[in-house]
């Protein structure tokens, strides 16, 4: 036994001398050991999970969504959807690893560029947008179509956190005011598409960001009370948000969509029907989308929806204790937006599922089927990651400076 442990550190010791470094191992200095030791590795176990139950949640909805798309000229195989979902997948999940790599500076600058390409093609898909079932939210043509407002989530999170940032080094630039302009236009634009599940999203992660940056209580009292003004003027004035709103509270019009989730979700009790024993997912309209959270209770049971639910909530709580001692007001930010960008999006979708938020359009992150929605998440989850890096031994450094506060 000794004289394996020698014979190992021996043979280490010669790599070190040659300037080839163990693959991975401390001293590998190549981009992706640093990668890999700087990277929070629980973040990216539970994105992991998430993925995977994505694609077994999305091969148990594809053959209803695949009848349900059907008719006399075209049909679709029973799989369609989880193949398609695996060729997104496979475009991701790259981009997710490309992203978490970039250095820190590098990734705000190319947040900031795409933000404004991202506004500009915002402000024209209500006029040159793709048309789907009476809403304009997608541009280009056939496979090559994207839903900008989904890229634009995790880029406007980057853009507004280095924005409300500047006002730790200037307390006179007039950053909320600009912030709010910029919200302004993107909340009228979603509004046009309509998207109103979108509009709501956008309003939390401003929301969440002002209050992070130390906004003072009386102007996040007076947003609020705008924002309750506003819901009111919706109801009243935006027909999206009176059906909407109506169909929750009222149970008035159509409730069709609700009511089928509900019933799905409830039709498999505690463990579930079985994998791809369910019958009540082919009358869920959206069943790979919307309402898949639904074809998993049927399916695997209401302990598996509960599962589910604590692993978003076991990767929000990562990253706000990981954000504890961070003093980088830009990190902060950027790193708590875009978990409440995902969190948000994940108790949405959830909630509509279970009837306790009108219906809103919202996929559930990584688990729904999408193109933009996935490939958009990767890169927001990229990102998560990317400014969630930390050197764990840049704090044992003897050369690292740290100053006595109580001096």
């Amino acid at each position: 036994m000794k004289m394996d442990a020698v014979t190992t550190t021996s043979s280490r010791k010669a790599k070190l001398r040659n300037g080839k470094a163990p693959r991975l191992g401390r001293a590998d200095r190549s981009a992706l050991g640093r990668w890999f030791w700087e990277i929070d590795l629980v973040l990216l176990a539970l994105v992991t999970v998430l993925i995977g139950i994505g694609l077994i949640a999305v091969a148990a909805a594809s053959p209803a969504a695949g009848v349900r798309y059907s008719d006399g000229a075209v049909q679709f195989p029973p799989l369609y959807y989880f193949y398609r979902q695996c060729i997104w997948l496979a475009i991701g999940v790259p981009v997710m690893f490309v992203v978490s790599m970039l250095p820190k500076d590098l990734a705000r600058r190319l947040c900031l560029i795409g933000a404004a390409v991202f506004v500009v093609a915002l402000a024209l898909t209500p006029f040159i947008g793709h048309q789907v079932n009476g809403a304009r939210r997608w541009l280009g043509v056939g496979m090559a179509q994207v839903q900008p407002s989904e890229f634009l989530k995790p880029l406007y999170v980057v853009a507004m956190a280095w924005l409300l940032s500047l006002k730790q080094h200037d307390r006179t630039l007039p950053v909320v005011p600009i912030s709010f302009l910029a919200t302004g236009f993107i909340a009228a634009c979603l509004m046009k598409q309509p998207d109103f599940g979108q509009t709501v999203i956008f309003l939390l992660m401003w929301t969440a960001l002002l209050t992070l940056s130390g906004a003072p209580l009386k102007g996040l009292a007076a947003l609020g009370g705008l924002g309750v003004a506003a819901v009111v003027a919706a109801y009243l004035f935006y027909p999206v948000a009176t059906l909407r709103i109506n169909n929750f509270l009222f149970q008035s019009g159509d409730t069709y969509q609700v009511d089928s989730a509900r019933r799905t979700l409830m039709h498999g009790g505690l463990f579930g029907t079985g994998p791809g024993a369910g019958t009540m997912k082919f009358k869920l309209p959206e069943p790979h989308t919307d309402y898949i959270f639904s074809v998993i209770g049927e399916e695997f049971g209401l302990i598996a929806c509960l599962a589910i639910a604590l692993i978003y909530v076991a990767i929000l709580v990562r990253v706000f204790v990981k954000l504890l001692d961070e003093e980088d007001q830009f990190i902060l930010l950027a790193g708590a937006g875009l978990a409440t960008q995902f969190g948000a999006q994940a108790i949405i979708n959830m909630a509509v599922n279970v009837q306790l938020a009108p219906s809103k359009g919202m996929t559930l992150p990584f688990i729904s089927y999408g193109g933009s929605s996935m490939v958009a998440l990767s890169m927001g989850f990229g990102l998560l990651l990317a400014f969630t890096r930390r050197n764990p031994y840049l704090s044992r450094s003897p050369y690292v400076v740290t100053w006595n506060q109580s001096r």
